[in-house]
């Protein structure tokens, strides 16, 4: 039994993302630490995260907490090293979301530069567990990407705030510049009070961003936020049932690359390594044979296979299989001024560092505190029932895979879908951008697929303009063009 734990622990660490920290604590433990305190315990059952919300008593939480923070002082007056010209407005600050505990979680709002007053509002949120979604916004969607001097800006023509408000939130406390003064919420962390603690910084953001308050508003994110986004989303859904409660407008969700259920995880996984020239026969023929649950159930020679399965590909970088590994020598990077078109592997040794620096806190309005995730408590081994649930309400939802990804491989997310056993509404096709193939999709009765080609864990990252083209129409309510 211990050589299967201890492969499960090999396993999901293939899974997560990478970890991003502003400071300089050893990646590896952190990541060992979150998933020693996952691994010990039985996923928690789906329901179980939602007992702390009683439709049939009205047991709901007061959400409205006392506030430090305005929208007026949240205002950034201008980052460090931005461009001469920096046509919307931004926003950076806290949100006190649990007053006695004196806990806070950051976030960064990028208005759109036209149309604010109209454009939705959505959500983005990283994955991980334990990922700063400042990782989206300085690496991927948002309007800045950091070059590689590590102190200065360009623009980012593809950035979602084109065509939506965006809020950039750092969840849960404990994450990047978000905090807690109560050290035993570090210990205490997990779905449930992520989806809570996040339901309850959207209640009292809409507060100082009154104008927000009855706009169409979506959630979206990426990998572990398959997690996040359905359960924010059902939170949301029940919350509005509630007279006198905030009401949240909430449209859809889209997540991308999302990790949404175990046993269609791993099996998504293993025949995209074995489909993708990545896996031994032999490999392949041994998972099939020895793997049937992907937990201590299985004999150790599934746990034999799984370590050689992750160990076959070699050096590459598994969220992007054809992508170069970042080289830190200086020689070898290269300059990344207007490069956002082409992916660049070191981004986020560029944004470490500019995150790092005094001067940009300030101008964020940020608190330095130490991050630490300590355990992850509750994890639902599938998502797919609250997915199911959240069909049945009329949102929106889309879950989009960049289709060289082996972390969480389109397969995994057609494999989940499949479990839905959902019928076609619209053909598998492709859609364009620039009058090239930007990827493929298929429409269900309540649900849309779609793919975005030659790109990554990080869609926005990889295939920015192709990202963009997505994400604008999901926000029309239309399918991506043909």
């Amino acid at each position: 039994m211990k050589g299967v734990a201890c492969t499960w622990m090999l396993l999901s660490m293939c899974l997560l993302g990478h970890l991003i920290i502003y400071g300089e604590a050893n990646e590896a433990e952190v990541l060992g630490d979150f998933l020693k305190s996952r691994l010990s315990k039985k996923p928690s059952p789906t329901v179980h995260s939602w007992a702390w919300l009683n439709e049939k008593t009205g047991n709901y939480p007061n959400y409205i907490q006392p506030q430090d923070g305005s929208m007026e002082a949240d205002k950034i007056g201008a980052l460090p090293g931005q461009p001469n010209v920096v046509d919307f407005n931004h926003y950076s600050g806290y949100v006190t979301v649990d007053s006695k505990a004196g806990r806070a979680l950051f976030y960064y709002f990028a208005e759109s530069p036209n149309n604010s007053s109209t454009n939705p509002l959505v959500l983005w949120l990283n994955g991980g567990p334990g990922c700063s979604s400042l990782i989206g916004a300085m690496t991927e969607l948002g309007p800045f990407r950091v070059n590689n001097d590590g102190e200065t800006l360009f623009r980012n023509n593809f950035a979602w705030n084109n065509v939506a408000n965006v809020i950039f939130l750092e969840s849960p406390a404990g994450v990047g510049f978000s905090y807690s003064n109560t050290s035993s919420d570090y210990q205490h962390t997990g779905d449930k009070s992520t989806a809570r603690d996040a339901y309850t910084f959207l209640i009292n953001w809409l507060e100082r961003f009154p104008q927000y308050k009855t706009r169409d508003f979506y959630i979206t994110g990426e990998s572990y936020a398959g997690h996040y986004v359905p359960q924010l989303a059902y939170t949301i859904f029940l919350n509005n049932k509630k007279a006198n409660q905030t009401l949240i407008n909430l449209k859809g969700i889209a997540v991308g690359n999302g990790w949404i259920d175990d046993h269609t995880g791993y099996w998504g996984q293993f025949d995209y390594l074995w489909t993708h020239a990545l896996n031994s026969d032999e490999t392949n023929k041994g998972i099939h044979t020895y793997c049937h649950y992907f937990n201590d159930k299985d004999p150790k020679e599934c746990g034999d296979f799984v370590i050689k399965a992750y160990n076959e590909p070699g050096d590459i970088d598994g969220y992007n299989i054809y992508a170069p590994l970042c080289q830190q020598d200086s020689s070898s990077i290269k300059n990344s001024y207007d490069s956002v078109n082409n992916f660049d592997p070191c981004s986020t040794y560029y944004m470490s560092s500019y995150l790092n620096r005094a001067e940009v806190q300030t101008a964020l309005h940020a608190k330095v505190s130490t991050w630490d995730l300590c355990s992850w408590i509750d994890s639902p081994a599938t998502i797919l029932p609250i997915i199911k649930n959240l069909m049945t309400s009329g949102l929106q939802i889309w879950l989009y895979s960049g289709d060289v990804d082996s972390v969480v491989p389109i397969t995994s997310t057609r494999y989940a879908i499949q479990k839905l056993k959902l019928p076609v509404k619209a053909a598998w096709r492709p859609w364009s951008t620039n009058d090239e193939v930007g990827g493929y999709v298929e429409e269900y009765e309540g649900l849309t697929l779609v793919t975005v080609r030659d790109a990554g864990h990080l869609v926005p990252s990889y295939q920015p303009a192709r990202a963009l083209t997505m994400i604008s129409s999901f926000l029309q309510g239309a399918l991506p063009p043909a």
